[in-house]
């Protein structure tokens, strides 16, 4: 393993090379410890190299969120719009849990990349494909939100402040406080009616699998719901 390690930071560097390095560094420390230098240690080289093959952190950023959506399974063969959207969505998840700075990174982009840009026309395309008004696909992707790629933006997750990029091994939410539980009994009740996998958390919070897949179903067949009635905004009840 360590002459193939050696062999690695030798190969010649280019943009490839950098965000992979890139993407196993977040992986390994979490995407907080991702720098130039950092990154260029591992790569064994001197930092102003980098800069001839992503301009800034920011570029790099791009570049790894792109190879991330890059490991999606490509869509199921000849399946219904439903079945290919939900399978679509839950291997972009599978790819989230591989790399966990991976969805507050897709959060933290003023731009969506050129691969997330191209993963949503593909859903775009296959719910018109399937029969949608271009009225009912847009507002199908705006009900879809985050899930489309694979995660859900938790209501009260901390990471997602201002500020912060989420950490590897995040503290995990905290109960509500006695008093608080006393004032409000109704979220005090449910907070307690169920469990997480915490192994199948992306981020952090309430967003395991089976917390996903709940939500996801239910919006997938309201959806279908509304394309076999032929739905439209311009019709919706007043």
């Amino acid at each position: 393993m360590a002459e193939q390690a050696e062999t690695l930071r030798r190969a010649p560097l280019s943009r490839g090379r950098i965000l992979r390095a890139a993407v196993a560094l977040a992986d390994e420390a979490g995407i907080e410890s991702l720098s130039m230098r950092n990154l260029a240690q591992d790569l064994g080289v001197v930092p102003m190299a980098l800069y001839k093959h992503v301009a800034n952190k920011d570029e790099l950023l791009d570049g790894m969120i792109d190879v991330v959506v890059s490991e999606i399974d490509p869509p199921l063969p000849d399946a219904s719009w439903k079945h290919a959207v939900r399978g679509r969505i839950l291997a972009a998840r599978q790819v989230l849990l591989r790399h966990p700075w991976a969805a507050l990174a897709i959060e933290s982009r003023n731009m969506a990349t050129p691969a997330i840009l191209a993963y949503l026309d593909w859903v775009v395309a296959t719910l018109r494909a399937g029969g949608f008004s271009a009225n009912l696909a847009h507002h199908v992707m705006h009900a879809m939100g985050s899930r489309v790629l694979g995660f859900s933006q938790e209501l009260f997750d901390e990471s997602r402040r201002a500020g912060r990029s989420g950490t590897t091994n995040p503290e995990p939410p905290a109960g509500l406080p006695p008093e608080a539980a006393a004032r409000f009994p109704h979220l005090a009740e449910i907070a307690m009616a169920a469990s997480h996998d915490d192994e199948s958390v992306v981020g952090q919070g309430c967003d395991d699998q089976f917390e996903f897949e709940f939500a996801l179903d239910l919006l997938l067949d309201g959806i279908e719901r509304l394309q076999q009635q032929d739905w439209t905004s311009s019709r919706r009840p007043r």
